[in-house]
């Protein structure tokens, strides 16, 4: 093997040539890598929630919503000044590709009723879009701004949403809300987290490499490493079609964990073969001849952990297990077709890295650490399990955080706008109910729907706010009864009416009652909701439930009144099940959806890793040793999480799967360590103290280094990346525990025996 790598390291030219190119190839083509935006794509395509909500986007057009909201306390002066301002805000808005139409008071079928302080119709149309269109004390305008649908722009969200932010920021207390705004700055700040992962991650372990090897060359190194390595990921999701999601910012993560792991494990190996009158070439010759296995295994278990998630239905979620397998895979091309090269580049003298800071002292240290397992493994075998115990009490009480601004810091825009709108308007949460309508809207059914306006209002007081058609029509008709001089027909009105909303708001009456596209004789009615979106999961999750049981039962009663109905020979609605949908009911269900198959990927890759470790240690029993110092510490993260009351939001929601792919690589070169001293003539027991010394310290550091580089994840504005820095770095530091007490604890007590002298 060693004669192989002689070979190897004769070559290092060409090999970092063709390196150097396949870079440059790997970097255009990654330049077309693109970025999945879509929240929708978030479910599986099986979820009813999803089926609801496409089924609901096709009937009205869409149901994506800003709301745009100003100050203005001449909002309803006399004179109208305040309502031409919203004229003027309107018209600039519609006048953006991407925008259907936005609802507000200054149309003139409203604009003489709410400018009238006398009249009973505008008394009554300002109480009704109170919290939609405007506060209640009428000096802030809200003006809901309803988007068209993405298959019939090609304006991106992004830059809509830009344009419609910039006509706010100018005016004054001007800032928008809505679900769509979150999804586009959620995925703003995890393409920035991407970028700052990237390189200042790099940038910090590297510094770190450099102050405690204190070698120029290998710090470049262990850039290189990690960067060439996610060019080359990049191009290869960019040639294969897939996109970057919401959870891919985590993929960089896996890539640097992998690659300074690795570089790591070379330092000390190369260093101890210096130390040893080895020549440079020689050395790495050496080092990599001893690590090529375990770097190989390393890598390929965590391709088979990663793996893992292709279980899951979400697409997103899916497509990023094939992307942390490919990075993983690439680490081991990236080091063989760099590091001889690099390594042996220039002056032979700077070559080494120097003796780690405090290396007596963490020798002594890892020397005692042995020697507390031999003498107590009993009580330390006690206190893991007590541990483990604790940790399914603490798992069993994890909540899910369905809070979306919770993920985002409380200084950004969007919590600052979402905070405002809820303390001023009420609800800024938009949803909605689709209910069987029929082909012509009569009063009859008009009052239908607002008596289960009514029953909404009353049973779900959750909901800041129950709007519709209706709403609208029974205000406009009250009017006309009162200024009119004879009784005029509800027939007569309502034809009046509808006619007057088709001529001055036609996109909004389409949204608002329409047909289903794919069933022409299928008439829908929408009712509008608002409730509060920073609010717990479960009164969220309670509140949708209330709403469906309401609409359910209405329909219900529905349905019976309509048999009664076709055997009278009268004219009944269709009978389509109602929908509950928009953007507030996915949200609240998002996690729940990323999470839904996390435990079970999280138990297959554990099957597939002690697979892959059977065939790398060529023993069952030491696949099974490794497994369990790496599953302990994901339990007490997550347990930890329970018992301290945190919630699982999208940055925990896949750590499971993520951190027991990394963990194991310790694992790996611990095990494959101890079998080679054995090979090399040494007892088990001195075998295990001198593992302990060699790999424990290529662990500790690369784990150190891992969570200072890490550590810039705390800067995002995006509160799930904060949540994956810190716990990708707890769950590290757990199997770096796990690895130096766990591992020579079970190997210990299952492999050495009480029969072996201590050393």
């Amino acid at each position: 093997m060693k004669k192989l790598f002689e070979r190897w390291i004769a070559l290092r030219w060409l090999l970092l040539a063709v390196g150097i190119a396949l870079t440059v190839g790997a970097v255009y083509l990654g330049q077309g890598l693109s970025f999945d935006r879509s929240i929708e794509n978030m479910f599986a395509a099986e979820d009813p929630l999803i089926q609801s909500h496409e089924r609901f986007n096709r009937i009205f057009g869409g149901n994506e919503v800003i709301l745009g909201v100003y100050k203005d306390d001449q909002l309803f002066a006399v004179d109208g000044t305040g309502l031409d301002k919203v004229r003027a805000v309107r018209t600039q808005i519609e006048a953006l590709d991407g925008v259907k139409e936005v609802l507000s008071l200054d149309r003139k079928l409203t604009r003489g009723f709410v400018l009238d302080p006398e009249s009973d119709a505008g008394i009554k149309l300002k109480e009704l879009f109170a919290g939609y269109t405007h506060n209640r004390d009428g000096n802030i305008v809200a003006l809901p701004i309803q988007l068209t649908p993405k298959s019939e722009t090609t304006v991106s969200r992004v830059e809509l949403i830009g344009q419609v932010r910039a006509i706010f920021d100018g005016l004054p207390g001007g800032m928008i809300t809505g679900e769509p705004v979150m999804v586009v700055d959620g995925f703003k700040y995890v393409e920035e987290d991407g970028d700052r992962l990237g390189w200042a991650t790099s940038l910090l372990l590297a510094a770190v490499i450099l102050l405690v090897f204190r070698n120029i060359r290998w710090m470049i190194i262990a850039i290189v490493v990690v960067q060439v390595t996610l060019q080359w990921t990049h191009a290869a999701l960019a040639v294969s079609g897939l996109q970057l999601s919401m959870v891919s910012s985590m993929l960089t993560a896996i890539v640097t964990v992998i690659g300074v792991a690795t570089v790591v494990h070379y330092i000390l190996r190369f260093r101890q073969y210096r130390d040893e009158g080895q020549e440079p070439k020689e050395a790495l010759a050496s080092a990599s001849a001893y690590l090529l296995a375990p770097v190989f295994w390393a890598c390929a278990t965590d391709a088979v952990g990663f793996s893992a998630l292709l279980i899951t239905s979400v697409g997103p979620v899916h497509d990023f297990g094939i992307m942390m397998a490919v990075g993983a895979m690439l680490v081991l091309p990236a080091v063989l077709v760099f590091l001889p090269g690099l390594v042996l580049a220039g002056s032979p003298w700077i070559v080494d890295p120097a003796s780690p800071w405090g290396d007596a002292k963490l020798s002594s240290g890892l020397s005692r650490t042995i020697n507390s397992i031999v003498k107590r493994p009993v009580i330390l075998m006690v206190l893991i399990l007590l541990a483990f115990a604790v940790s399914l009490w603490g798992a069993a009480r994890l909540r899910v955080e369905s809070d979306f601004t919770k993920n985002f810091r409380e200084t950004t825009p969007i919590v600052q706008a979402y905070a405002f709108v809820e303390d001023e308007l009420g609800g800024a949460g938009v949803w909605d109910v689709a209910i069987p309508a029929p082909e012509h809207l009569t009063w009859e059914y008009i009052q239908e729907v607002q008596a289960l306006e009514d029953r909404l209002r009353t049973e779900v007081p959750e909901l800041s706010k129950v709007l519709s058609l209706a709403d609208v029509v029974s205000a406009m008709m009250e009017a006309a009864e009162k200024k009119s001089p004879f009784r005029l027909p509800k027939y007569s009105l309502m034809r009046v009416g509808m006619g007057l909303l088709r001529d001055q708001l036609p996109e909004t009456l389409n949204s608002l009652y329409s047909n289903d596209p794919e069933n022409p004789d299928e008439y829908w009615f929408r009712i509008m909701l608002l409730s509060k979106e920073r609010q717990d999961a479960q009164t969220k999750q309670e509140t949708i439930e209330a709403v469906r049981r309401v609409v359910a039962d209405f329909y219900a009663q529905k349905q019976a009144e309509a048999k009664v109905a076709e055997e009278d020979g009268e004219m009944a609605v269709h009978d389509g099940e109602p929908i509950v949908s928009g953007f507030f009911v996915l949200l609240t269900h998002l996690i729940d959806s990323l999470i839904r198959d996390q435990w079970e990927s999280f138990a297959l890759a554990i099957a597939g890793i002690g697979v892959t470790m059977t065939l790398a240690f060529r023993s069952l029993k030491m696949a099974l040793l490794a497994l369990i110092p790496n599953i302990l510490p994901i339990l007490m993260v997550t347990g930890a999480f329970g018992l301290l009351g945190y919630r699982i939001n999208m940055g925990a929601a896949m750590i499971a799967a993520v951190s027991m792919g990394l963990g194991v690589d310790a694992s790996i070169h611990y095990i494959y360590g101890f079998q080679r001293s054995i090979a090399g003539g040494l007892t088990p027991s001195q075998a295990l103290v001198e593992v302990q010394q060699s790999v424990g310290k290529a662990v500790i550091f690369a784990t150190f280094a891992l969570i200072a580089g890490f550590s810039v994840l705390c800067v995002s504005d995006f509160v799930p990346t904060i949540y994956f820095g810190v716990l990708v770095g707890l769950t590290m530091l757990g199997a770096l525990v796990g690895n130096l007490i766990i591992l020579p604890l079970l190997i210990k007590l299952l492999v050495i025996g009480r029969t072996e002298p201590q050393v």
